[in-house]
């Protein structure tokens, strides 16, 4: 019985097939980009029928955001006591976007989000999570007097941001294990080096 009969009559579909057709999309996406990205590449790539692929998704766009949605994530809630341990958590997430077999994939969808129907708005999503994270953590430690009045949410975000792409995409290939086992340690000295320059708050 093939994998569409069984569905057809009620069996759950497999998850380890999901997450192998996931997993190839993402890896594809990376290396090829929107162009370069088909179903019979994924199918190729994941070793399955491409109706297994059509089985659960309709379109290759369909594919391509399912795969995101699972290997390019946004912002989840940040809360902490000081204004150092919130930007760490944020940190955090931002660096696990682009480290491992994702990290191409975000790269790449930073670029092409605009011109792929039905995606756009997955990224815009993700690029809207963290400004409002950003703007609570600034909120927040403004309150409690941690930061001054006039700090720039934008500014912030920016160092934050940039400064882990810079580093994800400057490591080369052979030191990337290094940098998953490492990326605590330099998310910690990150932040602290950005709030030693961020002028106290007037008392």
């Amino acid at each position: 019985m093939t994998e569409i009969e069984t569905s057809a009559a009620g069996r759950p579909r497999d998850p380890e097939v999901d997450r192998k057709i996931a997993d190839a999309a993402i890896a594809l996406f990376g290396e090829q980009g929107w162009a370069g990205f088909s179903v019979e590449a994924v199918a190729k790539r994941a070793g399955v029928g491409k109706a297994s692929i059509y089985l659960r998704w309709q379109t290759k766009q369909e594919l391509l955001l399912e795969a995101l949605r699972r290997h390019v994530s946004a912002v989840t809630e940040v809360r902490a006591s000081t204004v150092r341990d919130e930007l760490i958590q944020l940190a955090s997430q931002l660096m696990r976007n682009y480290l491992g077999d994702s990290r191409r994939a975000a790269l790449r969808i930073s670029l092409e989000a605009d011109s792929i129907p039905g995606v756009a708005g997955h990224w815009a999503g993700i690029r809207e999570s963290q400004i409002l994270a950003a703007r609570a953590i600034v909120r927040r430690a403004i309150e409690r007097g941690e930061l001054p009045e006039d700090t720039s949410v934008t500014l912030l975000l920016d160092t934050l941001s940039g400064a882990v792409v810079n580093h994800v995409q400057t490591t080369p290939a052979a030191a990337r294990a290094q940098l998953r086992e490492n990326a605590d340690d330099y998310v910690r000295a990150l932040v602290d080096f950005l709030l030693v320059r961020i002028p106290a708050p007037e008392r």
